[in-house]
This record gives C-alpha cells, structure tokens and sequence, in this order.
C-alpha cells in the first residue's frame, strides 16, 4: 500500500509541474507565432496570397463556367463569388484565442 501511495503522490506531482512546463511552452510558442505574424513582410505575403487565390477561384469559375454552360451548380458559384467579394480580414491565422477566453 505504501509503495501505490507514494506512485499516485509521484504522478501526481509530475502532472502538476509538467501541465505548469506544457503551459508555458504552450505561451512562449504563440507568442513566437504572434511575431511572427505581426512581421509586415508575413502579412503583406498573407494578403497576397489570400487575393491571388480569390482571384484565381474566379477565373476558375469563369473557365468552367464557360467549358459547362449551366451545369456548374448555383451553391458552387454562389460561393465562389462570395469569396471574391470578400475582403481581406486583419487577423492572422495564429489569432486563435487560445487560453485568453476568447475566440
């Protein structure tokens, strides 16, 4: 019986300070990331990437849209036009909310 107690004492014990060292890896990693994000080069790079796509799921539609007449679904081209539509949000994809509350 002594030797179980003093087991669950130790896992308990390394639990606690392991989540503690999880934790703050967990922090000093979203923060590197948050940076990083925050670099004007990533952003900039982040900007054109999600307009070049867009762009390009335009012209695919149109493409298609022309190859198959009426046989594109609405919902598909609907979307796609959504998307075109759209601007560009000024969140990263590391602004995730994790452990602050909010998402």
């Amino acid at each position: 019986m002594r030797y179980r107690l003093t087991f669950v004492v130790g896992v308990a014990v390394g639990y606690v300070f392991g989540t503690r060292a999880g934790r703050e890896k967990y922090e000093q990693l979203r923060e590197r990331a948050r940076k990083f994000a925050e670099n004007p080069a990533v952003r900039n790079a982040y900007e054109s990437a999600t307009h070049n796509g867009r762009e390009m799921a335009g012209k695919a539609l149109n493409t298609v849209s022309d190859r198959m007449g009426d046989r594109v679904p609405g919902p598909v081209s609907d979307r796609v036009r959504m998307l075109r539509g759209r601007r560009v949000e000024q969140r990263t994809p590391f602004d995730d909310g994790w452990g602050t509350g909010n998402a």
